[in-house]
């Protein structure tokens, strides 16, 4: 079962002197970070600063530009494509080389011992193929941050899979949780918006997940309203437009969310699963206070101890 938070309401604020920081023992597993899909290194850098000056967990960010992601279009020349069955490799090779390169950097700061993967949005379910084709023997957790970790349910009017089959491989032939007692999995999803239907009297019309929307931005804040009366039950156009993305998730639209991955689909079952409030999915577009995303200082104050254990 998954256990709910709501974000702590009040405004963080960090010295990092040295005599405010926690002390931590040097034992702490050093952290790889695998960014999600569109998004670079740079997008994590106060993550990694924060965990490394707050809380004392060295990390090492996956080297990725926003411009690499245009390899991902040479899938469009496999045939597994276009039948729906694409697999992650070779299309992927690119950003899994790229961890392995990330993660012998962070042996070098373990010195032996374990790390942990933190995978943001596809980085969580990329990681999951990493481990499967590199091996864990050096990974003793995978805590991942909005991964739609479950494919899309199949011949659902409406529903495209957007992966083209890269998440059923996934759900196929990656080990899931408790298959390793010694591999830890740690599920957060956030609960920033609920979705809606596109149309109050059916839900079977649908219409492509918009570009603000695949790049992680926030929908636009606006209100469709009755000319005649106003209700506060009207969903705005933005819940409208979220549960069209959420849909082609996970096959619902008046599902909670973080704006771009359903909480649904963001847990994996025997993982350690956990939902916060208020989370947004993307730190593109988020803001620490008003609307926070998964490493903001104060959600990550309420997960980070998964990782000091």
């Amino acid at each position: 079962m998954a256990v709910s938070f709501s974000p702590l309401h009040f405004k963080p604020s960090f010295s990092f002197s040295s005599s405010s920081l926690p002390k931590f023992s040097c034992s702490i597993r050093p952290a790889v970070i695998l960014p999600g899909l569109g998004n670079n290194s740079g997008d994590y850098d106060k993550l990694r600063l924060i965990l490394q000056k707050r809380y004392g967990v060295p990390s090492v960010v996956v080297k990725v530009s926003r411009i690499d992601w245009l390899r991902n279009a040479a899938g469009l020349l496999d045939p597994n494509y276009w039948r729906g069955t694409l697999r992650p490799r070779p299309v992927l090779d690119w950003y899994l080389n790229k961890t392995d390169e990330a993660i012998q950097e962070a042996k070098e700061l373990a010195q032996g011992e374990a790390l942990s993967l933190i995978g943001h949005s596809a980085g969580g379910w990329l990681a999951r193929v990493y481990m499967e084709e590199f091996g864990i023997s050096h990974i003793s957790m995978l805590l991942t941050l909005g991964t739609p970790h479950l494919p899309p349910p199949k011949h659902l009017p409406g529903v495209i899979d957007q992966t083209r089959g890269l998440l059923n491989y996934v759900d196929k032939y990656c080990s899931k949780p408790g298959y390793n007692p010694e591999l830890k999995y740690v599920c957060i999803a956030g609960r920033y918006i609920q979705g809606a239907r596109l149309f109050s009297y059916s839900d079977a019309n649908t219409i492509p997940a918009a570009a603000s929307i695949a790049n992680n931005q926030p929908a636009p804040e606006l209100t469709i309203e009755n000319s005649t009366s106003s209700s506060t039950n009207t969903p705005t156009f933005r819940a409208r437009f979220v549960g069209q993305g959420y849909k082609q998730v996970c096959g619902e639209s008046e599902v909670w969310g973080d704006g771009v991955v359903p909480e649904v689909s963001a847990h994996l079952e025997g993982a350690i699963n956990v939902s916060f409030d208020g989370v947004y999915h993307s730190p593109v577009g988020s803001d620490d206070e008003l609307r926070p995303w998964y490493g903001s200082p104060s959600i990550l104050d309420q997960w980070v101890h998964h990782l000091l254990n």
